[in-house]
Parts: C-alpha cells; sequence; structure tokens
C-alpha cells in the first residue's frame, strides 16, 4: 500500500474551501494541517474539517516532517514565497493560480523546484472539465489541424470582488487580467499546444470601476474608491510559430450575459472548434461542405477543483510529471505581463525568452 500524502493547506479562506473535497476523494493524500493570518478563519475551518494542527506562521507547516505537500491558497502576491520556501523543505507544492504576479517570480520558483526536486503544480482548474479535456484529445489527435488563430475572453457583468485581496495591487497583481484571464487563458494555451509567446499589445484600464456609484453584485457592494487595480483588459497576442490570440477579460463590462461570459474559439488548418459547447468545425474540400459536430461528454464525477487536488497527489504517488507544469505557467504570465507593460509603454511589447 502506498503512502498516504500529508497536506498542509495554507490560506484557508474561499478558494481552499474548493480544495478540501479532492484531498478528502483522493486515495493518495489527507489534509492534517492549516495556515491562516486570521485566527478566526483558522479555527473555523480547523472545526469544519476536523483538522486540529493549525498555525498563524505556515513556517510551522513547512517545519514539520510529516507534512508532504503545500497547498498554497494565499493572495496573488504571496504564492511565490510562500512556494519557494516550502519548496525548500522539501515539500511537493500545489499553488493556486496564478503561479505568480510576474515571470520573475515564476522563474525563481521553477528554480527551487528543480534544484528541490519536487513538484510544482498550478491550479488551473479549467483543465480538469470534462469539456475541456474532450476537446484537448481531439486537438491532440488532429482534428484542428495548426491552429493559427484563438478568440477567448472571460467577461463579467458587474461581478467584482470586493475584497483586498483582489482589488490592491500589493496582495493581488492586478485586476480581471489576473483574477480571470488567467483561467481562459491557460486553457487557450494549452489547447492550442502551448506556443511560445513573442509579442503583445494589450491595454488595461478602470474605465467603470471608478465611477461614482460603482458597486459590484457581490452583496451590492460599493467598490472602495482606492482600488487601484484594472476593470477591463484586452491583448493581441503573437506566437513564436506564427499564430494569434485576441483576449478579453473584465469585471465590469456592460456584456449580454447575467453573470459571466466564457468562451474560446480556435481556428486551425483542418477545422475549428468552441469551448465550452465542444463544437467541432470542418470542411469537406471534395463535396465542397460544411459540417458541424458536437463532442459526447461524459458526466465529471467531481467539481474540478477538486479533480487538480486528485490529480497532483497520483502524479506524486506515480512519480508522474505535473498535471500543469510550471514552464506552461511562465507562458501564461509572460502574456499577462505584457499586457500590463504594454498599457504602460503605449505599445506592442516583447515577451518570452
Amino acid at each position: 500500500m502506498s503512502k498516504i500524502l500529508k497536506v498542509g493547506v495554507v490560506g484557508v479562506g474561499g478558494i481552499a474551501k474548493t480544495h478540501m473535497p479532492g484531498w478528502a476523494a483522493s486515495e493518495h493524500a489527507e489534509v492534517v494541517a492549516g495556515s491562516d493570518i486570521s485566527a478566526e478563519a483558522l479555527e473555523n475551518w480547523g472545526a469544519v474539517y476536523g483538522v486540529t494542527k493549525l498555525a498563524s506562521d505556515p513556517a510551522e507547516l513547512f517545519r514539520d516532517p510529516d507534512i508532504d505537500i503545500i497547498d498554497v491558497c494565499t493572495p496573488n502576491r504571496y504564492h511565490a514565497p510562500i512556494s519557494i520556501a516550502a519548496l525548500d523543505a522539501g515539500k511537493h507544492v500545489l499553488c493556486e493560480k496564478p503561479l505568480a504576479p510576474t515571470p520573475e517570480e515564476i522563474e525563481a520558483m521553477i528554480a527551487a523546484r528543480d534544484r528541490t526536486g519536487k513538484l510544482l503544480m498550478t491550479a488551473q482548474h479549467f483543465r480538469f472539465r470534462g469539456d475541456s479535456q474532450a476537446l484537448k484529445a481531439e486537438a491532440a489527435a488532429g482534428a484542428l489541424g495548426e491552429v493559427y488563430h484563438a478568440r477567448s475572453w472571460m467577461l463579467r457583468r458587474g461581478w467584482l470582488p470586493v475584497r483586498p485581496g483582489f482589488i490592491y495591487k500589493k496582495h493581488s497583481g492586478g485586476g480581471p487580467t489576473i483574477d480571470v484571464g488567467v483561467h481562459i487563458l491557460d486553457l487557450t494555451l494549452w489547447l492550442m499546444g502551448n506556443p511560445q509567446p513573442v509579442a503583445v499589445s494589450g491595454v488595461a484600464k478602470a474605465p467603470l470601476a471608478l465611477r461614482e456609484g460603482a458597486f459590484s453584485q457581490w452583496r451590492l457592494d460599493p467598490i472602495p474608491q482606492d482600488m487601484d487595480v484594472e476593470d477591463f483588459a484586452a491583448a493581441f497576442v503573437r506566437f513564436e510559430n506564427g499564430a494569434t490570440l485576441v483576449l478579453e477579460t473584465s469585471w465590469l463590462l456592460h456584456h449580454d450575459t447575467p453573470g459571466e461570459d466564457t468562451q474560446i474559439w480556435l481556428y486551425g488548418t483542418e477545422g475549428g472548434c468552441h469551448w465550452p459547447s465542444t463544437k467541432i468545425l470542418e470542411t469537406n474540400y471534395e463535396t465542397r461542405q460544411f459540417s458541424n459536430r458536437f463532442l459526447q461528454l461524459t458526466q465529471d464525477k467531481m467539481e474540478p477543483h477538486a479533480l487538480e487536488c486528485v490529480a497532483f497527489a497520483k502524479a506524486i504517488t506515480e512519480g508522474a510529471p505535473s498535471p500543469v507544469p510550471a514552464e506552461e505557467s511562465l507562458q501564461v504570465q509572460q502574456i499577462l505581463d505584457g499586457i500590463y507593460r504594454s498599457e504602460r509603454e503605449g505599445g506592442e511589447v516583447r515577451v518570452g525568452p
């Protein structure tokens, strides 16, 4: 029987709760400890999940020889220092998205992974959805041919998370670009086969969040006027292989959707596809006919946030590679960082190695 991996969670607030069902479902892991700067939140979390090893300082978890995995669920700005410290302490690390707010921090995390030989994974849960897995299999089998252009967006109408961890750069590193844009961008790149980005032309601004009376649909909360991140961003991305991508993301856009509109279109030499509908669009050049088909999906066994935890523990146990390699997260952050740099510089910027 394989060893049951012991998990310590750092940051037990909102997103950590979506991980707990996965750790509970895993045959390879169990949560034994937690850490948070809020004593009240930590005690409540421990009581709900039956975890008694609780610490205000995550270093206590790093020093614990019984803990094998650190699950990092803090605001973005703290991902890199916590993950690097955990890796250097000999722990495997599952870290919430984005892996870090800057490419340089991700490079430092990769260096820590390499010198310690531990597994590092970004919690990009969109990849673990059934519709995502089905489209990835079709793309890998050649249904799209060479993908030469993509369009993707994750747009909200009035859904801005009015919490310090999201709306201040000192905690988040950015607004919807880095909060929700990271989800749709990671999935788009993964479906494209992770081509290397080389240039970005983008904008990142706050045309709605700071106007008088601005509010969020989250409990109709007013938006603090000292918020210093964008509420909208868009970009045009060029890749080394000649492919291109148009990306859009927003928390507050006047967009015709009740909450959130999340879509991807991929266009290839052999066909196109749409996510999340899993529609495949093809052309028969002999009969001069167009055809569309939808992939047959099986019901997901559990929510994708949970599936990513199960996959991470399984990879460690089997000695397999990280289910979401940090190098792919580096590509994502090169683009997102490029959007912010392009906004500051007023033109296209080079990204990548």
